[in-house]
């Protein structure tokens, strides 16, 4: 009884860990509920979408925000836009993403060229970007893994230097920072996601940002079927009116686009939110700071570059490769009822999936950096309301293994 009890007693101090926790609110169904009770609320895309869309544009620093129900749909809707805007070539990708990035550029007939990661942001290796940019490359897809700021001023400026459009990724990074910046609106577009698992949620919903006006109304266009009544401006609209006139004005399709609007329902709980992200964000960081001052750096990597980073997990890498403590790490975790994801963002090397290995066969051997996370990478879920102590506990409890 002795020994059940001491094995007992830590788990219920560390565990269960999930990956997130509480993310949506009980005030967020609160004014959710508020919302409904209405006498006959509009439910579909109406006032609350446009609103979120103006404060989240504010938040972030940029003229112009298009909600859309994922941050896939967010990826989807940006490279088919760059596609019909600046024709075919390359978009210079990361090995280490989310699938979506990858598919997007597939879905749009856009030609993927990857790179390998900085180890210190897990984001794109900025030397490998600029060895590769060339007359084919139509755009920079930049992912900020996990947080960490992923962008350098030598990728900025060689990009403005030859006029190639920088798409952000920051579905896993919002508030994160460079030059005092928020990451998002740097670049010709940027896409975010809210899952329920990341900084802000409306359960499920996206967002694309730009301060191009002439992206802007394709992003709209192509966010509702590609039907030109859905344009900011009415010039747009009698240009393409005059143009066809023997079409009804009301359903004039530009593009061969998609439907991937959002909900008024998930505009009320992300409006919301955004009134708490940047404490729970001072939070998320501060958590990180704790976590990687605790571990041990001759087992585990630390030197992460968290300046400006706004983490969303815990990114827990082995310093060098090693099988057995991997298998260590992994039943410990399991043991402890952590919560935890092998490969971190996305899983690891893309170029390992189905989908890549029948496109680009072994490339994924060329990508040393990423393999490395691919086999000995994980992340651990990082949220507001989780306690100092158990941080402590956890990295304890892994500089034993």
């Amino acid at each position: 009884m002795k020994n059940s009890a001491a094995i007992a007693e830590p788990q219920t101090a560390l565990g269960p860990w999930p990956l997130m926790r509480n993310n949506i609110t009980r005030a967020d169904l609160d004014c959710l509920i508020e919302f409904l009770q209405q006498d006959d609320p509009i439910l579909t895309q109406s006032t609350n979408v446009r609103e979120f869309e103006r404060e989240w544009s504010e938040w972030l620093g940029v003229k112009h925000s298009v909600f859309v129900h994922s941050g896939s749909a967010a990826n989807l809707v940006t490279m088919a836009a760059l596609r019909q805007l600046k024709g075919e070539g390359e978009v210079i990708v990361p090995t280490l993403t989310w699938v979506s990035d990858i598919a997007s550029v597939l879905h749009a007939g856009l030609t993927p060229v990857f790179v390998d990661i900085d180890p210190r942001t897990l984001g794109m290796d900025i030397s490998q970007v600029l060895d590769k940019v060339n007359d084919q490359t139509q755009a920079v897809f930049l992912t900020h893994v996990l947080g960490y700021n992923g962008l350098d001023q030598r990728l900025l400026d060689e990009l403005e230097k030859r006029n190639i459009p920088l798409v952000e990724d920051c579905c896993e990074a919002h508030g994160a920072t460079f030059n005092g910046q928020r990451v998002g609106s740097m670049g010709w577009a940027s896409n975010f996601s809210f899952y329920y698992a990341h900084h802000l949620s409306t359960v499920e919903g996206g967002m694309v940002c730009t301060n191009d006006d002439e992206l802007y109304e394709a992003i709209r266009i192509y966010r509702s079927h590609g039907m030109v009544r859905e344009a900011s401006e009415q010039s747009t609209k009698e240009r393409y009116q005059s143009k066809h006139p023997d079409l009804n004005p009301e359903f004039i399709f530009a593009y061969p686009a998609y439907n991937v609007r959002g909900t008024e329902l998930n505009a009320v709980i992300g409006r919301h939110q955004l009134k708490r992200l940047d404490d729970n964000n001072a939070i998320r960081t501060r958590n990180l700071k704790r976590f990687l001052n605790g571990l041990d750096s001759s087992k585990f990597q630390t030197d992460f570059a968290v300046e400006g980073s706004s983490n969303y997990a815990f990114t827990l890498i082995l310093r060098s490769p090693d099988d057995a403590l991997r298998d260590r790490v992994e039943s410990t975790l399991r043991e402890w009822k952590v919560e935890f994801r092998r490969g971190t963002a996305g899983g690891g090397n893309q170029l390992r999936q189905p989908y890549a290995r029948e496109r680009f066969g072994d490339e994924y051997k060329n990508y040393p950096f990423t393999n490395h996370v691919h086999f000995y990478g994980w992340y651990i879920g990082n949220y507001p309301d989780l306690e100092p102590e158990r941080i402590t506990l956890l990295t304890e409890l892994l500089n034993t293994l």
